[in-house]
């Protein structure tokens, strides 16, 4: 489910590395746990970030949620087409909903983040603890199906 040639950090940022750059978005447990996307703030070009330092914030309908830089860089280039339509995050947030292009500063601290293998445990194991829907009324009564109203019936 996790492109195999990105890593990825605990804050659920992917890096996609490629000589000396990096192009970084959320992942797609992120953004399903964000809910609709429906405003982003991204970084100026030029902004120095260290490795874990926010570097914008994303709102969606249920919450606000900061944006962390999995490595250390320069900021090279920012997806302004997001900005202007941010709910791409939800559509497609490998690929075209990229958020900034970093140089990456130190490139012996890629390989120290996450491959997809250990992402996608670290998924399994957040979604253990996710809280489930509790069953409706209908589900726990004798002769499900009856509705919460109506008493079970029973055939002859």
């Amino acid at each position: 489910m996790y492109p195999q040639d990105f890593r990825y950090s605990k804050d659920h940022e992917w890096i996609k590395v490629e000589g000396d750059r990096g192009r970084v978005g959320i992942t797609d447990y992120a953004q399903k746990q964000l809910g609709d996307v429906v405003f982003l703030e991204l970084p100026e070009v030029g902004r120095a970030l260290a490795a874990g330092e926010q570097f914008g914030t994303v709102e969606s309908v249920k919450a606000v949620s900061e944006l962390y830089s999995p490595v250390a860089g320069e900021v090279l280039e920012v997806n302004a087409a997001l900005t202007g339509k941010p709910e791409t995050i939800n559509k497609d947030p490998h690929g075209e909903a990229w958020m900034i292009v970093l140089k990456v500063a130190d490139a012996s601290a890629v390989p120290a983040l996450m491959d997809a293998a250990a992402y996608q445990a670290l998924v399994d194991s957040e979604s253990k603890y996710a809280p489930r829907a509790r069953p409706s009324r209908c589900d726990r009564r004798p002769g499900r199906g009856a509705g919460p109203h109506l008493p079970a019936r029973r055939l002859r």
